[in-house]
This record gives structure tokens, sequence and C-alpha cells, in this order.
């Protein structure tokens, strides 16, 4: 048992104080409350006993239960088991590194990297966007609060600014990827921002730009120039020179207008290789490619929208401000249709059910009508997926609302008119009749594809067939986590990253 250390598997491992009063022939007792057993018997620990996650390893003679609020009664012979399972890691060898390497700043690579870091081990974070905050930062609320992105994603922010332990890297991709579980060697590409550390956001690089590029946070909806802040929740909090102005006179302008000579046109981009430990892949997800639906009209009417453009209207740092509005006129709509499975369930496209995208389409339904109370919804699904009771009680919600409508049936085919009237038509399953709906606007509720569809990963993975990354848990060493593993809302892809941290400290133990 190397330095007294015990290496907890799961979550009902227990490590017990030997010839403690609670060590009796009669079992033991605890409760995951911090009081265990006797007031004080926690103090003697150096992690704090509330997070699993900081209790991980520790010492034999100190208590450390990983069980959330409920009593336990475990028998003499299944402690003493535990620890001869210890012993074990006696033999085996240490890591090379004992870092952790974190690939995607979304909120499941945040979650990831802030639970191992706080349980005491260094962590470098990777994203290859200007900020970390990923698809969350994206929207107007989440579930299962409706908060914010800022009431997450600023606590995480908070928390990693804090930490020592952790590294980040925007504009960071992963070229390769060397060696075994305990001995990674990591090739990365840093990117150019073309502005350091000096920047204080002041804008006016901005101001002096003369050049438009498309938003990308906003879908294309908008423009953004030539130096631009990502978002207004940004981390880190520092512009960025397109490199589509680099070696125009636009840029000049941007460099010159800097009172902080924050700007480099000469910074190029660089590789790094780091030594770690384990890899944590949490690499997300992309919105379906709707132009592919050629049936659902995407890209060819103005006012045929995705449920993540819906998401960035409703944002008060979106487009258009929080204002739902009809792309085509800017008019506010009097009805509005929603596509659910857009793509998919569909063997053409994606075959599988993306989790969400029916509570998705709910809350974007409280969204309009929390704007304008006199407004139709329609929603045309296949199933309604509302799982878990939380989300039960939300759909039900929805249903006494008078002004939502929701139909059995899958869209067919959409037409427009000449005003920019959006016509859906369906089969309703239950009835059998034909349905010809004429909205303002319609929304398609498009699925989660997980980025690494397209483009694979440079290391040795394995993928399903949509794309999702395998977890080799008995190989271990590197694990996805989040959507980059299965189709998942933000609840559920918060306690898989916490679940990875612990495989990755894991690996470092064994190994």
């Amino acid at each position: 048992m190397t330095g007294g250390f015990f290496e907890i598997n799961s979550c009902t491992d227990i490590l017990v104080e030997k010839n403690s009063p609670f060590f009796t022939s009669g079992g033991f007792y605890s409760k995951y409350s911090g009081q265990c057993g006797r007031n004080g018997h926690y103090k003697k620990c150096p992690f704090r006993p509330f997070s699993p996650l900081n209790s991980l390893y520790c010492r034999l003679e100190w208590v450390v239960l990983l069980l959330r609020g409920q009593n336990n009664f475990l028998s003499k012979r299944y402690i003493l088991q535990a620890i001869e399972r210890d012993s074990m890691t006696d033999k085996a060898t240490p890591p090379v590194s004992a870092n952790i390497l974190v690939v995607g700043g979304g909120i499941s690579g945040l979650t990831t990297t802030l639970e191992a870091a706080e349980a005491g081990y260094e962590v470098i974070l990777l994203e290859k966007e200007p900020s970390l905050g990923g698809r969350v930062s994206q929207l107007r609320q989440y579930f299962p609060k409706l908060c914010p992105p800022t009431c997450g994603l600023e606590i995480n922010y908070r928390r990693i600014k804090d930490n020592p332990r952790v590294n980040v890297y925007t504009l960071a991709e992963v070229e390769n990827v060397d060696g075994v579980p305990g001995d990674y060697t990591v090739t990365v590409r840093m990117n150019p921002r073309y502005v350091t550390s000096e920047c204080t956001c002041c804008g006016d690089c901005e101001k002096a730009s003369k050049t438009e590029i498309p938003n990308e946070f906003n879908f294309g909806m908008d423009k953004t120039k030539g130096a631009y802040l990502p978002h207004n929740m940004a981390f880190p909090q520092r512009y960025v020179v397109s490199p589509q102005i680099i070696g125009t006179e636009d840029a000049r302008r941007c460099k010159e207008a800097c009172k902080y000579n924050a700007i480099d046109l000469e910074m190029e981009s660089k590789t790094i290789d780091f030594k770690v430990g384990a890899i944590v892949w949490a690499t997300g997800w992309v919105p379906y490619d709707a132009t592919r639906i050629e049936n659902l009209g995407f890209g060819r009417y103005d006012n045929i929208i995705t449920n993540m453009m819906l998401e960035r209207l409703a944002a008060k740092n979106g487009p258009t401000q929080g204002k739902i509005l009809r792309p085509s006129d800017e008019k506010a709509p009097e009805s509005v249709a929603f596509v659910q499975c857009a793509g998919s369930r569909d063997e053409n496209h994606l075959p599988y059910c993306s989790y969400i995208c029916c509570m998705a389409s709910l809350k974007h339904a409280t969204y309009i009508r929390e704007q304008y109370p006199d407004t139709e919804v329609f929603i045309f699904y296949i199933d309604v997926r509302a799982p878990g009771q939380r989300y039960e009680k939300f759909y039900d919600k929805l249903k006494n609302d008078d002004k939502v409508f929701l139909i059995k049936g899958k869209v067919a085919e959409v037409s427009e008119d000449a005003a920019g009237n959006i016509t859906v038509v369906a089969e309703n399953a239950v009835t059998g009749e034909k349905i010809r709906k004429t909205v303002d606007m319609a929304v398609l509720a498009t699925g989660m594809q997980p980025t690494t569809a397209s483009v694979k990963l440079p290391a040795d993975l394995n993928y399903t067939d949509d794309g999702f990354i395998i977890n080799d848990f008995e190989k271990g060493g590197m694990f996805a986590t989040g959507c980059a593993n299965k189709p998942a809302d933000v609840v559920t892809s918060n306690q898989n990253a916490t679940g990875m941290a612990l495989k990755a400290i894991q690996t470092l133990v064994r190994r």
C-alpha cells in the first residue's frame, strides 16, 4: 500500500479506521453527512469530505464513505476485502505523468477539469475555440432550473481562475497522441489569436475595423467585426483578430488603434508536446446540418430556422437582443410550428434520438409564449420524450396551455408563400387525416451530432457507427464524456463528467 493510501474503485468502496469503534463484528455504520457516526470523525482527513473526488485517496486511519446520504451496514469481511485489493496497488508501476488532459472546454470539459483539479491533480484544459463555454454559452436558459448560462459558467470560470492546478489553452487542437495509459505524449497545435494577454477588452480595435464577417456564435444571423470579442461571457475576456483580415489594411488599423500594444500581427501557430497520464475527451456536439434534410426547406426559405438559432434569437446577447422575430421581415410571429425529430430517428440522417430535443422545443414554446401571449405554437412530433419527473411536469404544464397544440405526426414537407409564411404538411398519426398548417415561421428541432462524426480524433479510440466515442474502461487511459460519448442534457453531462474525472484519476493511481 504505497504511502498508506487506498484506491477507491467505485462509489461503494469504503475505508474504515482499523480498531475504531465502528469496526465491529456487527458491521460498520455511517452516513454521508460530514458527521460520520461521531462528531469530528472527519476532521482528521485533510481533504474536504463533501465531494467524492476530494476524498478519493485518504489514509487507512481515516474514514471515507462515498455514499450520498444513506445509512449503510457493511460487513467486516467486505472492508477487509477492500483493503486486500488495495495491497495489490503496491506492485503497480507509478505513472510517468500525474497530469490529466481534458480536450474540450464546454460544460462537460469544465466539470471534469474542476473535479480533478479540486481533488489535487494538475489539469491541462484545451479548447479549439477562442473561448470556453461550449454550447451552453449559446443558450438563453438550460434545464433543469432554466438558468441563464451566466448562472453556471460564471461560477466555473471563477473556480478555474482561482485554481493554480488548472492550465487553460484556447485555440488549441490535438494533432497526435502517442503512448499508453499513464504515459501519453500529446502534440497540440496552438493557433494564433493575434491578441496578447495585455488586452483590456477596451474594444478600440473592434471600432477601428471596417471588415464585417459572419458571426458564427449566432449561426450567421448577424455580423461581427474583423477584431471581435467572441461573446460577452467569453473566457478568457480577450479579443480575437480574425485570420481573414491578417495581411490587410484593416488589420493594420486594428493594431494602430490598440493603445496597449496588445495586437501582434506576427503571431504564428506553434506546436507543444504535453506529457500526461490520462486524457478525457469532451469534444461535444454540433447541430445536425439541416440543409441536408431537403424536404424541410432549411436554407431555401428564410422563415425556417433551427432550434439553436431560436435559442440565439431568444438570448439577450443574441442578434436581436432577445426578441424572437421572423428573419425575413423582423415581424413578431403570430404562429410558430416546431418540427420534431428533424433528421433524427431517420436512417437517412441520424438514426438515434438526441434525448433533449423534445424538451428543448417545449422550452422554446415558453420563450415564445412569454414574449407573445397571443401567439399560437404547433408542435409536430413522433413521440414526446420527457425523461424524468421534472421534465414530465414541465411537459404537463405545456399541455395545459390553450395556445400550445401538440400534434402527433411526422412532417413530410414544407412550402413558402409570397408573404413568407410557411405551410407545414403532416399526417396525424392518431386520426389519419392530412394536416396543412400555415404559420409565420417554422423551427426545425435538429439533433445532436458528435463532432467526431465527421473528423476522427488523432488517438487510438473506438467509435459507434454514428461517431460517438466508445469508452474502453478495461484498457483505460482515455475516456469520453458528455455528448462525445452519447446525446445528453446538461445535468447528465455533468454527472458523466464527474465519473470520467474519477476514471482519469484511477488511471494515474493504477499506473
